[in-house]
């Protein structure tokens, strides 16, 4: 597998094992009917953890940090995702590209998940820029994701398939009832002409990576080249950390009843003459 000629030129400081997700609350474990009006949030604001109708707010935050736990268990090869620091409804991510079509291509977006998670539909995904793809929107960046999960049930949808469809999307392209109906018939009838246009979309993936994210939340992922003295820093840190191990392994982990460099036994007289 070929590596991109952005990975090869930087060292990117996202790293693959993502860090649980705190509370300092005790999660119940059942779920609570609350009674309250549900609160009202315009289209542009961000949905909070209080503006929910249904569940107890604590319930269905322990839902979320129980799906993000089951995201990192997956590890789903070139994806990395973050839950936002405003609303656990929100998550950051990208996606790297290793092969086919959209090789090199690196892919930021947001799932919103909608607040009545988790009875509800199917969550949102937007990336960042129209990429040209057949089931991504060409004005506003949308995919399809209902597409893949036309009926989002319950305890049997998780959100770590929906990052596993947006990653397939990229190496098995489906054309049936296309939101990019342009995208959909180059790749039937001039694929030439579709991979010159997926080029252009990947070399703008390739631009905006190098931007910091338009987002003022504080855990949206952010990728910047590695400088040399924090790669070295980092390199003697794990070199130390794998010798401590290995002299850990090492070390006895308990008594020994045979004298030092020889197989002799220690006897009850050698004991009690000691």
């Amino acid at each position: 597998m070929s590596q991109t000629p952005l990975s090869a030129q930087k060292v990117l400081s996202v790293a693959e094992v993502k860090p649980p997700v705190h509370t300092t609350h005790q999660q119940p474990l059942t779920p609570r009917i609350i009674t309250q009006s549900p609160a009202t949030h315009s289209n542009n604001s961000m949905p909070t953890i209080n503006a929910i109708d249904g569940y107890d707010p604590y319930f269905q935050e322990y839902c979320l940090m129980a799906e993000y736990n089951q995201v990192q268990n997956q590890k789903i090869p070139g994806v990395y995702v973050m839950p936002s620091a405003l609303s656990p409804f929100v998550w950051n991510g990208f996606i790297f590209v290793r092969e086919g079509l959209y090789q090199e291509g690196v892919f930021r977006f947001t799932m919103t998940i909608p607040d009545t998670y988790p009875d509800s539909d199917c969550p949102q995904l937007l990336f960042d820029f129209p990429i040209f793809h057949p089931i991504i929107h060409p004005v506003t960046g949308d995919l399809d994701v209902k597409r893949g999960f036309p009926k989002w049930r319950r305890n049997v949808n998780h959100l770590w398939q929906v990052l596993m469809y947006v990653r397939r999307i990229f190496y098995k392209i489906d054309t049936a009832n296309p939101w990019n109906k342009e995208a959909a018939n180059l790749y039937e009838q001039d694929m030439d002409l579709f991979k010159k246009k997926v080029a252009e979309t990947v070399g703008v993936s390739q631009e905006n990576v190098k931007k910091p994210p338009s987002s003022d939340d504080p855990y949206a992922l952010n990728i910047s080249p590695l400088d040399d003295d924090t790669y070295q820093e980092a390199r003697k840190q794990m070199l130390h950390l794998g010798r401590s191990a290995s002299e850990e392994s090492n070390r006895p982990s308990g008594l020994s009843w045979m004298h030092q460099g020889s197989s002799q036994i220690f006897s009850r007289e050698d004991a009690a003459s000691a």
